[in-house]
């Protein structure tokens, strides 16, 4: 079977370290995002993708984000592949075990987690033509700009990084890189303008929080963020939401080893597609979409027939078809989209999942990716299926998704 080329939906942009302070309006850029090198000792990854961080005159020597008068981030080894892991340039003897948790500086990741160029030269090696990329330092849906002290500040730092995503990390990509975009959560009205502004110039991709009460926000339930579905079901706009985005990390038990929250990572996701599916919002907003970066899909099946079953014989004390008339499942096909890495059990249902609600991501540069072996991967994963469902799987439901101009 010939292979379509991959349009990837979650992949990863390291911010080049000029992004702000470019970017930013000369007023707010002493107080905005910025990068200092240091030493680095060892870090501890906490709940919301944040670290405690501790300075070490013998430490790694590593670049770190600093916004307003805070240390955000510090880059590191895991999420950023390092040089030494393609030793000497070979990109066939790519190791992962170089892709640990410690400090890194721009200077010893790969060119393409921040570079045009180099990345388009990393994914035309690895079977990708189109990629959307998740951002880093602001957080999976701008977090970082939301917990600001001066929301004014925080407010030019998602226009900046809107417009540096926009003119700079995509114009010049000759399609590689695909606009996603940031709202500003603390203000839905702001964030409805910011994504007008946006998809007048083609953008068809925003964060948004998996469950935005986590984050200290209004549910979905609310009309709080009427003003963004409203905006979104008009324009053709996607909410891309990435595992991570609602700041918490599913775990058992609090004193849990990091492989739980790893396995159980989808678990924001399932909670999420509930809220959405009873929300009622799939109804008022009828051609609003929703997409689950990263939250892979086997789950998928069951989520859909536990709704339809809680709907129809839960009615009688829960009340859902006062606000829901049709089964739950019947809002999710062709409209909400599940984005994965790995997951044969999903393929395996996809009859349940559906053939046009799922999207293959390849999750460069960090460690779930299959780069620069996502061709011999995807031949692997799909052996059996044929090309129509090839073609959906690794592109034609992106372009759907994203109203792409492409074939």
């Amino acid at each position: 079977m010939d292979l379509p080329k991959i349009i990837s939906v979650d992949d990863h942009v390291v911010e080049p370290a000029h992004v702000w302070q470019t970017w930013l309006p000369a007023k707010f850029r002493e107080q905005g995002p910025r990068i200092e090198r240091k030493r680095w000792g060892s870090f501890v990854h906490t709940a919301g993708a944040k670290y405690l961080n501790t300075e070490d005159p013998d430490g790694l020597w590593g670049d770190a984000w600093y916004f307003e008068d805070r240390l955000i981030y510090v880059h590191k080894r895991f999420v950023a592949i390092p040089l030494e892991a393609t030793p000497d340039g070979d990109v066939t003897k790519f190791d992962r075990t170089k892709m640990v948790m410690e400090a890194l500086t721009y200077d010893e990741m790969r060119p393409g987690c921040y570079e045009v160029e180099a990345r388009i030269t990393d994914f035309e090696l690895n079977w990708v033509d189109g990629s959307l990329p998740f951002p880093t330092f602001p957080r999976f849906c701008g977090q970082t700009f939301y917990e600001a002290k001066d929301l004014e500040l925080g407010m030019a730092c998602v226009k900046a990084y809107n417009d540096w995503m926009v003119e700079e990390w995509c114009e010049p990509s000759r399609g590689f890189n695909i606009p996603l975009c940031l709202m500003p959560l603390w203000d839905p009205e702001a964030a409805a303008a910011e994504i007008v502004r946006n998809a007048d110039r083609g953008v068809r991709a925003f964060c948004f929080s998996e469950i935005p009460t986590h984050l200290g926000l209004p549910s979905i339930h609310t009309d709080y963020w009427n003003p963004v579905f409203d905006v979104c079901n008009d324009r053709g706009v996607t909410l891309c939401m990435h595992i991570g985005s609602s700041s918490t990390n599913p775990a058992a038990s609090p004193d849990a080893p990091g492989g739980v929250s790893g396995t159980l990572a989808f678990n924001n996701s399932m909670a999420s597609l509930a809220d959405w599916l009873f929300s009622g919002k799939l109804i008022d907003f009828p051609r609003l979409k929703l997409a689950y970066s990263e939250g892979q899909i086997g789950w998928i099946p069951y989520a859909l027939e536990r709704a339809d079953t809680v709907w129809d014989q839960h009615d009688s004390w829960q009340h859902s078809k006062e606000r829901i008339p049709n089964p739950p499942s019947s809002y999710y096909y062709g409209r909400i989209f599940g984005c994965f890495t790995a997951d044969r059990h999903g393929l395996a249902n996809l009859d349940q999942v559906g053939e046009d609600n799922i999207c293959f991501e390849t999750d460069y540069p960090h460690t779930d990716t299959t780069w620069p072996n996502s061709h011999e991967y995807i031949e692997k994963m799909l052996d059996g299926f044929d090309e129509k469902i090839a073609y959906k799987v690794l592109r034609g439901n992106a372009i759907k998704m994203l109203e792409l101009d492409r074939i």
